[in-house]
């Protein structure tokens, strides 16, 4: 499902522990990590979506989590051009996503990468919140920035950890280029 400006809607979900560290996947097969996310399917709201994509790409279910909140509004990531496949239509040019931060309350033992043929992840772990921004694939840096930024307070309602100088001078230059 794309919509008539080329995104399809999707998911991204934010894990924390009771540490206030974030959960953090590792594509099957590359050295590339990031958030669960995935597709809305026709007639699935963006929260049906992020339950089964969390059970398809981590294994939990509803019950072994709370929703601490979400994004006010989709944030939108363009892909690379390479990535863009033209020959199937629609194209699609990106993703629009609403974020889910959501709370674990089960062990670590429940999380299970291979619950569906194709597994999304092959290792995971906790990491702390801004160090994400540093390691995701940079196409998708400032749509992880922004997700983070919106949903600090919920998780840190004392006022976000700072960033290291790494985080706080790579999300500078992030903005920059946004504007």
């Amino acid at each position: 499902m794309i919509d008539h400006d080329g995104f399809r809607p999707n998911v991204g979900i934010i894990l924390s522990n009771q540490d206030r560290r974030l959960f953090w996947g590792r594509r099957v097969g590359q050295n590339a990590w990031q958030f669960p996310q995935g597709g809305i399917n026709p007639n699935e709201s963006p929260e049906e979506a992020m339950f089964r994509e969390l059970e398809e790409e981590v294994g939990l279910q509803e019950q072994q989590v709370t929703i601490l909140g979400y994004t006010r509004g989709w944030l939108r990531y363009h892909l690379p051009k390479r990535y863009i496949r033209r020959h199937c239509g629609p194209t699609c040019i990106g993703q629009k996503q609403i974020w889910f931060m959501l709370r674990v309350h089960c062990g670590e033992d429940a999380f299970c990468l291979d619950h569906t043929d194709k597994p999304e992840f092959d290792a995971w772990r906790w990491v702390r919140y801004w160090q994400p921004l540093n390691e995701v694939v940079y196409f998708k840096r400032h749509v992880y920035l922004q997700a983070l930024e919106e949903l600090a307070p919920i998780l840190y309602p004392e006022g976000a950890p700072m960033r290291e100088a790494q985080y706080a001078r790579g999300a500078r230059m992030m903005r920059q280029r946004c504007t």
